[in-house]
C-alpha cells in the first residue's frame, strides 16, 4: 500500500471491463458519449491493464495494447473524480511504462486537442508533466469538433 492506494495488473478480462466500465461511469466530461464509453469497456478485455484501488474500491486504471511492433498506447485511462490530483494518474502509468519498456520503444496517446474543453487541456498538461511530446494533430480524425492531438513518449 502506497498512500493509500496499491496498484495491481489485472489479468481477467471480465474484471478489465468491469473496471474500465465503473471507472469511465465517473468522468462523463471525458466519456460522457455512450458509444464510445462502450468501446473502451469492450477493448479493455483484449488490452494490458493496470488498476489502483484503495481499501473500499477501485479508483483508477490504465489500460494500454500495441500499435505496432514497437509502439504502444494508451487506449483509455481514467481516476474517479473524486481522486484527481493526488498523484495516482502519475503512479499507474509509471508502473505502466515500467512494466513495458523492454517490450516497445514509444508509448502514444490520442486525446482531444487544445484550447476545445478544459478537461482535455487538463489531460494534455498531465501527459506532458509524463514526458509525452506532441507528435501532431489530426483535425477530422475524429469528427470536427474534436481535432486528436497524438502525443508520444520515448520509453
Amino acid at each position: 500500500m502506497m498512500d493509500g492506494y496499491t496498484i495491481e495488473k489485472i489479468e481477467n478480462s471480465d474484471k478489465k471491463s468491469e473496471i474500465v466500465n465503473e471507472i469511465l461511469r465517473d468522468l462523463p466530461d471525458w466519456f460522457g458519449i455512450e458509444a464510445s464509453l462502450n468501446e473502451y469497456v469492450e477493448s479493455a478485455k483484449n488490452l494490458e491493464l493496470w488498476a489502483a484501488k484503495n481499501d473500499v474500491e477501485i479508483i483508477g486504471f490504465v489500460a494500454i495494447g500495441a500499435t505496432s511492433e514497437y509502439t504502444c498506447e494508451i487506449n483509455s485511462m481514467g481516476i474517479k473524480k473524486e481522486f484527481h490530483r493526488k498523484g495516482i494518474g502519475r503512479k499507474l502509468l509509471s508502473t505502466a511504462e515500467k512494466a513495458l519498456k523492454d517490450k516497445y520503444k514509444l508509448i502514444q496517446v490520442k486525446t482531444v486537442d487544445e484550447g476545445r474543453y478544459l478537461e482535455y487541456d487538463r489531460t494534455i498538461a498531465f501527459y506532458e508533466s509524463m514526458g509525452f511530446i506532441r507528435l501532431e494533430v489530426f483535425p477530422s480524425l475524429w469528427d470536427d469538433w474534436n481535432p486528436c492531438l497524438v502525443l508520444v513518449k520515448q520509453m
